[in-house]
């Protein structure tokens, strides 16, 4: 039979408990914070955001997304900045764009990892400080962000 000695249990709770703190803060507290910092602290309104995503992602290490802000891109009125949040990846902020005005629409599309199966969120500030907020969910059937994935 094996026993440990007391000297071999308090050292690996020790270990136990440095991994627990100095493991990374969750996803979601993340989000909050990013989510703040760009929306300056105002609520975000539904609409003037269109995303196009699939529903269900077979390959979670590139999936397509399409963006495209209502926005009449004038001088006086138009969308400054994009932010895409996967809530649940490691590392929820996922990219952000800058626009002038002068386009004739603000629309990107890129590719995207997720880690899981989760709520995509974009967010668009307009140039008078105004924030509009879209969610899709994702169904994921492998996770791109996961260790060996």
């Amino acid at each position: 039979m094996n026993r440990f000695s007391r000297r071999q249990i308090l050292a690996l709770a020790g270990w136990v408990a440095a991994v627990m703190l100095l493991r990374p803060p969750r996803a979601e507290a993340q989000t909050q914070d990013i989510v703040s910092a760009f929306t300056g602290g105002k609520t975000p309104a539904a609409g003037k955001i269109e995303l196009d995503i699939p529903f269900t992602a077979d390959n979670a290490n590139s999936v397509p997304v399409g963006i495209r802000v209502d926005s009449p891109m004038t001088a006086d009125n138009y969308c400054s900045e994009v932010l895409v949040l996967a809530e649940k990846n490691p590392r929820p902020k996922v990219c952000s764009f800058k626009f002038e005005p002068g386009l004739s629409v603000p629309y990107l599309s890129t590719r995207i990892r997720l880690a899981e199966s989760q709520n995509v969120a974009v967010f668009a500030k307009m140039n008078d400080g105004s924030v509009f907020v879209t969610r899709k969910s994702v169904t994921v059937t492998t996770g791109a962000c996961a260790p060996g994935g």
